[in-house]
């Protein structure tokens, strides 16, 4: 299952499910750094040079929550970045959160 060559889906479904933390944790280990919060969520921190560097990368991560049309909850404090993803509309995780992650720890 490799989850940069998925594409997030639609959860705007009421029959998905969210993950319970025991799915969550299978897929914890193909995202690296990112932190399972209370079974729910997924969080990483970033620290850069500086706020430009900071800001260019929550740029890129924009560009591709928009394309993967799944957005993380982000918080910029000077060079600190977090990001938390979850998918709002099921209350929980679901594999888009584990895509998107994926692909952000690509970055450049």
């Amino acid at each position: 299952m490799n989850l940069i060559k998925k594409k997030c889906i639609p959860c705007e479904d009421k029959s998905i499910k969210s993950f319970t933390k025991k799915e969550a944790l299978v897929y914890m280990k193909q995202v690296p750094k990112w932190e399972l919060i209370k079974g729910k969520q997924i969080s990483r921190t970033w620290l850069f040079k500086d706020f430009i560097q900071a800001l260019k990368f929550v740029n890129s991560v924009g560009k591709l929550a928009e394309k993967e049309g799944h957005h993380p909850d982000i918080l910029i404090s000077y060079n600190k970045v977090v990001l938390d993803l979850w998918t709002h509309s099921i209350g929980g995780l679901s594999e888009n959160d584990f895509i998107l992650a994926a692909k952000i720890n690509v970055l450049k």
